[in-house]
């Protein structure tokens, strides 16, 4: 395995919601982080069919611009009863012309799963991969994921995109109910930043 070196490391996202989570996940560590919208990056088109797919296409190609190592995470929702859908679209389902609305994207996959009469059976996971990239080309993959269940309507209104109707299994909140701690540390991302940590000690 291939071990960060550097003080500065590229997050290639334009989201600042992502972007937080990250940032507090790397606290107390001397790393500067910034972002790929910070830098003025494009964004790459996402047009692999999974996860690692679509990691491996931010990662590369924010390293690719900037010269330095980057960091890409391709997460999602996963719901049982829709097929593992929305998954790698996750983001696409709360696209609009005025930009992302995770409000309509929960709210569609409330009224998917109550015309697919899943009332009883509304299991889901969170997925995340992470890719750290150098410019020469290597990378190094991280995964990780949580059980839950999807409730509607959502509650909470904490930590970002889908999180108001996750309830991760054993725990009585919702990832939107949750702080940013708890939900740091039994997260999908949690559990796969705790992974690429192997990359920075």
């Amino acid at each position: 395995m291939r071990r960060f070196e550097g003080e500065r490391l590229v997050v290639a996202t334009h989201n600042k919601g992502k972007l937080e989570e990250i940032r507090a996940l790397f606290q107390g560590r001397a790393l500067t982080i910034v972002s790929a919208g910070e830098l003025g990056l494009p964004e790459p088109a996402e047009t692999e069919t999974t996860f690692v797919g679509n990691a491996r296409i931010k990662a590369h190609a924010a390293a690719r611009a900037s010269g330095e190592v980057a960091l890409a995470d391709d997460s999602g929702l996963c719901v049982d009863a829709l097929g593992g859908a929305p998954g790698v679209y996750s983001a696409d389902w709360a696209e609009t012309p005025e930009g992302r609305d995770f409000g309509m994207a929960m709210a569609k996959v409330c009224r998917m799963l109550d015309e697919a009469g899943a009332e009883a059976a509304r299991t889901a996971r969170f997925v995340s991969v992470l890719v750290l990239a150098w410019p020469d080309g290597h990378d190094e993959v991280f995964q990780g994921s949580i059980d839950g269940r999807i409730v509607c309507p959502g509650r909470g209104e904490n930590g970002h995109g889908y999180d108001p109707i996750f309830l991760p299994d054993g725990h009585d909140l919702t990832f939107g109910e949750m702080d940013r701690w708890e939900k740091n540390r039994l997260s999908h991302r949690g559990r796969a930043f705790g992974a690429l940590m192997s990359c920075f000690t």
